[in-house]
């Protein structure tokens, strides 16, 4: 599979791209926004790669305020902006996503790396179809989803995994995975060894690592689910988590991504090398079956 149109990750780095030059006239969003079709609020979103500016003449305006007059460099930032306003693959599902996840896609989708770690279920980048369906089917009742709100979530989980094995750029995986997460039933015993199986044919590929944290362990532990989202030496590493009432939270902080990396290499020490990730597993699908 080629990799996919991106237009998040273009309208990141136009963002980061516009959050540089005002730093380097030393202006703040509001002088910036002085006197522009559009307000602070917004121009912080624009930054942030959250929004975009639609109009090719706003950002015209706000090159001239930047200093940047060079005709090839404005037409190079104006045609980003046109294609960063393209809708990603998923926006018609967008409707049904809990807050943040949208976003949380997009970045996705514009990352070279992901380092996850989950203490309680599979890796969504990790799931067969199968345990995907009977984890939202299992929760249907509480969450009161709709059978279409499933087969939509599924579905756009299922393309999501496809970066791991497109033949262009494939995404760089490294997943830790608590025991727990693994010894949770989801969808009966013939569900878990498919999804177990899936896990090892995943870790021979070339760019996906998985670690598992044995419970027995006596290093690190942190208790909530992660992800580190690196999206190469021009855009800002992004970390996500996700909250008790269903919200992504996101952030490019330093200190916030400098304190989930660190938290990431210390479950890295204490969890089992990756090559023994098959056999933990072998293991596990032959307890679950008796």
């Amino acid at each position: 599979m080629a990799a996919p149109h991106r237009p998040t990750a273009r309208r990141i780095a136009l963002g980061h791209e516009l959050r540089e030059l005002r730093r380097r006239v030393g202006m703040s969003l509001q002088d910036a926004s002085k006197g522009m079709p559009f307000s602070d609020t917004k121009l912080q979103r624009v930054e942030t790669g959250l929004q975009d500016l639609r109009s090719a003449g706003a950002l015209r305006k706000l090159l001239i305020r930047y200093g940047v007059t060079d005709e090839e460099e404005v037409e190079r930032l104006i045609t980003t902006q046109r294609t960063a306003a393209s809708q990603e693959w998923w926006m018609l599902n967008a409707a049904n996503m809990p807050s943040g996840v949208p976003r949380f896609l997009g970045i996705e989708a514009a990352a070279q790396e992901v380092r996850a770690y989950h203490p309680t279920l599979v890796l969504g980048l990790l799931q067969t179809e199968a345990y995907a369906r009977a984890r939202h089917e299992g929760a249907k009742s509480i969450d009161e989803t709709t059978t279409e709100f499933i087969e939509d979530s599924v579905s756009v989980r299922m393309m999501r995994k496809e970066a791991l094995t497109r033949s262009d750029n494939p995404l760089r995986l490294w997943a830790i995975l608590y025991e727990p997460a693994l010894r949770h039933v989801v969808g009966g015993i013939e569900v878990m060894r498919e999804q177990y199986d899936e896990i090892k044919r995943l870790t021979e590929l070339g760019n996906v690592t998985v670690q598992v944290l044995p419970q027995t362990m006596r290093g690190h532990l942190f208790l909530h689910d992660f992800s580190i989202l690196l999206l190469g030496e021009t855009l800002p590493t992004t970390v996500q988590v996700d909250n008790a009432f269903g919200v992504v939270s996101i952030s490019d902080k330093r200190r916030e991504v400098g304190r989930f990396s660190r938290h990431f290499e210390a479950l890295s020490r204490s969890a089992l090398p990756p090559e023994e990730t098959p056999k933990f597993l072998h293991r596990l699908s032959q307890e679950i079956m008796g």
